[in-house]
């Protein structure tokens, strides 16, 4: 039988097993300690798989990875910044970076205020439901499969070939010449975020929609009546009230657009300066180039833990106010 399979079968039901041996043995050990005893200690005794998980499957990947990218390509000698420095003077990576900063902006910019216009609009009209689900379709669809469809829509011939993209087929039809979406500097990056936010606009949408049917309606309905547009009421009240929601859905879009990679590799593989920071790391493992991959990888993870720590500072400040 290939070992692939008795791993696969391994860790669907071995793993399971031990976890649930593991606290079936250990509640009837407790169950012979004093009820003072089990309260102190049952709780550790249940966050040891968790924390064991954790350390083994991120932890030590994590240290490993960041003693990697002192190293050189093979991991047989020690580089110091080397390859840090490889990481900021060279061009293809100075370009990732760029387009990783595209990313930042407009995907994250386009999906909160996209998922907030949609919220508010979508909840005064009579269709709600089914109008959030056209919205909320292309999110359950997985980044390759989505960008498999675009591949599709952004196809180009050259002029005065049949056009067999979606988009260059009805621009044609319109009079204009066929665009080269993908090839193009200046369509390509705007046309792979697309695909980001056409994915990814859905999630904020339900966030932003739940928090919205959680203000008082009568707060709204006295605004408008103290003379108040709707512009203004979405701005001054509407907006305030859903900063923290907001901000979580922010900073979650901000993790997304920096580590974004199934997107970029499947429309163009990062070619035509389309590169970004996680399709480096893989092509430089793919390479065999654990060092400088290393270095990219710790880039990437030092970019993310601020928003990390900043969504933690968030999630306690609430915990105190409750």
């Amino acid at each position: 039988m290939d070992s692939r399979i008795l791993t696969a079968v391994g860790a669907v039901v071995g793993i399971p097993l031990i976890l649930g041996g593991y606290l079936y043995l250990t509640e009837r050990l407790l169950a012979a300690t004093s009820l003072r005893t089990q309260a102190r200690i049952r709780p550790y005794v249940w966050v040891v798989p968790a924390v064991s998980f954790a350390t083994i499957f991120m932890v030590l990947p994590t240290l490993n990875t960041i003693v990697l990218s002192f190293q050189d390509k093979t991991s047989t000698r020690w580089v110091g910044l080397d390859n840090y420095i490889f990481f900021f003077t060279n061009s293809e990576t100075i370009n990732s970076l760029k387009n990783n900063l595209l990313w930042l902006v407009f995907f994250t910019g386009f999906v909160v205020i996209g998922g907030l216009l949609i919220a508010v609009v979508f909840d005064r009209i009579r269709y709600e439901t089914l109008a959030k689900t056209a919205v909320f379709l292309p999110l359950p669809i997985s980044a390759v499969a989505a960008s498999i469809i675009w591949k599709f829509m952004y196809d180009y011939q050259p002029p005065g070939q049949v056009q067999t993209g979606t988009l260059n087929a009805v621009i044609g039809t319109l009079g204009f010449s066929p665009v080269a979406w993908l090839i193009n500097s200046t369509t390509n990056n705007p046309a792979l975020i697309f695909v980001g936010i056409w994915t990814a606009t859905g999630f904020a949408m339900v966030i932003i929609s739940a928090s919205l049917k959680a203000i008082s309606s009568e707060l709204l309905e006295a605004a408008r009546l103290d003379g108040a547009n709707e512009l203004q009421v979405l701005r001054l009240i509407i907006t305030p009230l859903l900063m923290p929601t907001l901000t979580v859905v922010a900073t979650t879009m901000v993790i997304t657009a920096l580590k974004v990679f199934d997107i970029v590799y499947v429309l163009t593989a990062g070619a035509y300066g389309t590169d970004v920071i996680a399709r480096q790391l893989f092509a430089r493992l793919a390479n065999a180039d654990y060092g400088r991959g290393g270095a990219v990888g710790v880039v990437l993870l030092i970019a993310v833990i601020p928003l990390l720590l900043l969504n933690i500072r968030r999630f306690r400040q609430q915990e105190e106010i409750r």
